[in-house]
């Protein structure tokens, strides 16, 4: 004995089931005076505003003292990283390039691949200070300059 499937949408084929019946969507009366329901009054056209006149505007960064400000920031970022990530690169390279030269003792139980180790802490408190020194001597008096005089020349 065979059963067949009630007659249920569900049970038909895809391409065989009936599809649902879309309403229309709702089109407003073309009549300029007609409102809608919860419109008090006919929407009102927007302000036409003359056309002001156009002046060029330098681009911003263009300035010839903010280019010096970026390019002194630009060199105070390259020296301070270079310096730091240098040395901690040379750490590694040396570490697995050459076995050898880390593991050679300098005496009391210490070895060069410690010592070098040990010395990162002074390297990035060398670079934090080069930082500094940088920033205070070159960027800090660019801005104390454009400050005062508001970016104008």
């Amino acid at each position: 004995m065979s059963y067949d499937p009630p007659n249920h949408p569900r049970y038909q084929p895809r391409h065989q089931r009936p599809q649902p019946s879309h309403r229309p969507q709702y089109q407003p009366p073309q009549d300029p005076g007609f409102l809608l329901p919860w419109q008090s009054s006919a929407p009102a056209t927007p302000p036409q505003w003359p056309n002001p006149p156009v002046t060029p505007v330098p681009a911003p960064g263009h300035h010839s003292d903010l280019r010096r400000l970026r390019a002194a920031y630009r060199i105070l970022r390259r020296g301070a990283t270079l310096t730091a990530l240098g040395f901690f690169t040379l750490f590694l390279l040396l570490s697995g390039f050459a076995p050898g030269l880390m593991t050679h003792p300098l005496g009391s139980g210490l070895t060069t691949g410690l010592a070098l180790g040990l010395c990162q802490l002074p390297v990035t408190l060398l670079a934090i200070a080069l930082y500094e020194r940088t920033a205070r001597h070159t960027v800090d008096p660019l801005s104390a300059e454009l400050r005062r005089t508001g970016g104008a020349r």
